[in-house]
């Protein structure tokens, strides 16, 4: 430890320079004499520099403030600000909509044309998914499994066998459909004709929202017919099995009068191809 005596002050006593680091090395790597020469006697001054030099530099680097700072508060608020932004940009375009179908009604009042491709657009509004409906139907929910591929035991899961995946959605999806289902979200995201469902790792990725498990499928149609479905198709009955095996959640809840939302996303198209 280095005092400073005076009232003065003194730059040594901030702290040892590299110089005097180097010489207190050098003085410990000089042999006593009438000692005799080890290796423990070379060897615990160079560790004891190089401990010392790594401290200096990792101090210096660091200069006051943590070298591995946490940024999930940042990270934290900028997802807030990003949502916050989102929302204000949704409510502005639900609003243009909004006065672009009062704009149109007036319109067709007035010219015949536009009422025509009005009428026509009403008359395929509700089958292409652009409104709401209400009726009963069925919920299928798809959830992880709580245990973990850290287990080492014999026959112990891996990662994959215990997460609901892209293939597992897409079969329950599709068993709905071929059940007679009329109308259909997932998530609470209303499913439409060109909607792809992808997964992340283990979250679903649906009309550029993420979601994370359990994953909740709501279909409108006639329950049995759809439940009769869902156990004729082969994805389901693996996802079945894979629940007893690996602990994987499956439930089905028959909905007596459930609303599905209408689908309020974009309706753009990158490329499209007449059915033959």
């Amino acid at each position: 430890m280095v005092f400073s005596t005076g009232g003065g002050s003194d730059d040594r006593a901030v702290g040892p320079s590299w110089r005097l680091v180097l010489r207190r090395a050098a003085r410990g790597l000089r042999p006593r004499r009438g000692a005799k020469k080890s290796i423990w006697s070379a060897g615990v001054p160079l560790i004891a520099l190089a401990a010392g030099l790594l401290f200096t530099t990792s101090a210096t680097t660091a200069d006051g403030t943590a070298l591995r700072d946490d940024r999930r508060p940042q990270l934290t608020q900028l997802i807030a600000e990003k949502r916050d932004r989102l929302a204000v940009s949704e409510k502005r375009a639900a609003a243009l909509l909004a006065e672009v179908d009062e704009e149109t009604a007036r319109l067709a009042e007035v010219d015949q044309p536009v009422k025509i491709a009005s009428e026509n657009a009403d008359a395929i509004r509700q089958p292409a998914g652009f409104t709401a409906l209400r009726g009963p139907g069925i919920t299928v929910t798809l959830d992880d499994s709580p245990r973990r591929g850290s287990d080492f035991a014999e026959n112990a899961p891996d990662n994959d066998d215990l997460v609901v995946h892209q293939g597992d959605v897409q079969a329950v999806v599709n068993a709905l459909w071929a059940g007679g289902a009329e109308a259909m979200t997932i998530m609470d995201v209303r499913v439409i004709s060109t909607s792809a469902v992808r997964c992340v790792g283990n979250t679903l990725l649906l009309h550029g929202q993420v979601f994370s498990p359990p994953f909740k499928i709501t279909a409108i149609g006639e329950p049995t017919a759809m439940d009769r479905a869902l156990d004729s198709a082969e994805g389901v009955r693996q996802f079945r099995e894979a629940v007893a095996d690996f602990g994987l959640g499956y439930t089905e809840k028959v909905e007596k009068n459930v609303t599905v939302r209408a689908y309020d996303g974009s309706t753009d198209l990158r490329s499209a191809q007449a059915a033959r």
